[in-house]
C-alpha cells in the first residue's frame, strides 16, 4: 500500500531566530511495503521531540556540527531528524515486528525509514503515555538527571540555581533537586510560569528575568548565602550574573546557551577571577555522554512519577504541519514543559 508521506523541511540555511517562512512541508509517495532481503523498517511517527539545540543543526555553520553525531548540520530540503516514539508498519529487519511500538531517531514527519544502522529500539511504556517517553522518560529527562547528579555532584542542604526552569530541562532538574533535599530557585519569563514553578513543581522560589533589571542584585537576593549549584540552560548575561554569586566550590552544569543560538554577538562572559579564587568548576556535558545512567534514571524517574513526587510537564502541538510554529514558540518563550508535536494516533 502506498501512502503520502509529509515532512518538514528547512528551505536554506538559518542562521537567525526561525521564523515560518524557513520550513517547508513536503508531500512524497512512500510505499508502506520493503522489498526481500531488505533489512530496513518503516515507522509510522506518533510523537517526536522538539528541541533548541536544532537550531544549531540548522545553521550554514556551528562548532557543535562538528563535535556529536546528534549535531550534524541538517541539509536543506531533507527531512529533520529528531528523537520520537513510532509503530513498525513494514519491517526486514529480524529484530523489529509490525505493530511493535519503538523509540528512536525519526523524522519531523508522517513516516520514517530507518536503515538497519539506524537509531531505533523496541519501547516498553510501562504503563505510561508515549509522550512521555520523548520528553521526561526520554533523553530530556535522562539530561536532566545526568546533569543534576552526575554533573553537580550534589550534597544535601546545596543551594541550587535553575534557569529556563520551566522548561523540557530545568523542570525536572528543579524537581530532582527538592526531592534530594536541595534549596531550590528557578527562573522563568513569564508570571503564570514562576507561579507553577512554585506552585505546581514545589520550588522554594522562582522570579520572572523579564522583570529584573540587575540580575546580579536579584540572585544577591534570592541566595543572600550564595549558590552551590548553577544549572545553566541559557548562557549570556544570567550566567555572568551567578558566577558573580556563587559559593566557593560551586559547580556548573552548562546544559545549554539558547540565549546565544540566535545572536551570534551574544556571549556569556564570567568574570574569570571569580572561577578562579572560587575554585568554580564549570562543565557543559551531553545526554548521550550518560546513556550507561540510563538504566537508573528510568528507574528512579518511573517511581517518582508512580508516586505522584514527580510532576510531568509537556506541551503538545497535533500535526506534523505544527512542527515549525512549535519550534519556533521555543525561541519566543511560549512552551511550557517538554515540546512535542503529536503525528499521530498509535
Amino acid at each position: 500500500m502506498d501512502v503520502i508521506n509529509r515532512y518538514v523541511t528547512i528551505k536554506s540555511h538559518v542562521d537567525g531566530a526561525p521564523q515560518e517562512s524557513d520550513f517547508e512541508l513536503k508531500a512524497t509517495p512512500l510505499a508502506l511495503s520493503l522489498d526481500p532481503g531488505s533489512n530496513e523498517v518503516i515507522v509510522k511517527n506518533l510523537y517526536v521531540s522538539i528541541d533548541p539545540y536544532q537550531i544549531n543543526r540548522m545553521k550554514s555553520y556551528s562548532s557543535s556540527q562538528k563535535n556529536s553525531d546528534f549535531a550534524v548540520g541538517i541539509i536543506p530540503g531533507e527531512a529533520i531528524d529528531t528523537y520520537g516514539v513510532g509503530k513498525v508498519v513494514a519491517s526486514g529487519n529480524p529484530e523489529f515486528d509490525k505493530g511493535d511500538i519503538v523509540a528512536g531517531l525519526l523524522n519531523w514527519g508522517e513516516y520514517t525509514v530507518i536503515k538497519a544502522s539506524g537509531m531505533l529500539n523496541k519501547l516498553n511504556h510501562m504503563g505510561f503515555p508515549l509522550s512521555y517517553h520523548v520528553g521526561i522518560l526520554g533523553f530530556s529527562g535522562l539530561t536532566a538527571y545526568a546533569g543534576f547528579f552526575e554533573v553537580c555532584k550534589p550534597k544535601k542542604g546545596d543551594k541550587v540555581f535553575v534557569s529556563a526552569a520551566s522548561g523540557s530541562v530545568g523542570n525536572l532538574v528543579g524537581q530532582f533537586a527538592k526531592l534530594f533535599g536541595c534549596y531550590v530557585v528557578g527562573c522563568a519569563g513569564s508570571k503564570e510560569k514562576v507561579a507553577l514553578l512554585k506552585e505546581k513543581l514545589g520550588f522554594d522560589d522562582a522570579f520572572n528575568y523579564r522583570e529584573e533589571t540587575d540580575l546580579k542584585s536579584t540572585l544577591k537576593r534570592y541566595f543572600p548565602n550564595g549558590i552551590d549549584i548553577y544549572f545553566d540552560n541559557v548562557g549570556g548575561e544570567m550566567q555572568e550574573a551567578v558566577i558573580d554569586n556563587m559559593n566557593i566550590n560551586g559547580k556548573v552544569a552548562v546544559c545549554g546557551v539558547i540565549s546565544e543560538y540566535t545572536d551570534n554577538e551574544k556571549r556569556a562572559a564570567p568574570r574569570m577571577i571569580d572561577v578562579v579564587y572560587k575554585r568554580i568548576k564549570i562543565q557543559g556535558f551531553l545526554a548521550g555522554d550518560y546513556l550507561n545512567n540510563f538504566a537508573d534514571f528510568l528507574s528512579t524517574t518511573c517511581d517518582h512519577l508512580r508516586t505522584g513526587k514527580i510532576q510531568p510537564l509537556e506541551d503538545i502541538s497535533d500535526g506534523v504541519e505544527s512542527a515549525p510554529s512549535a519550534f519556533i514558540s521555543l525561541f519566543r518563550g511560549q512552551n511550557i514543559g517538554k515540546k512535542i508535536v503529536k503525528i499521530a494516533e498509535e
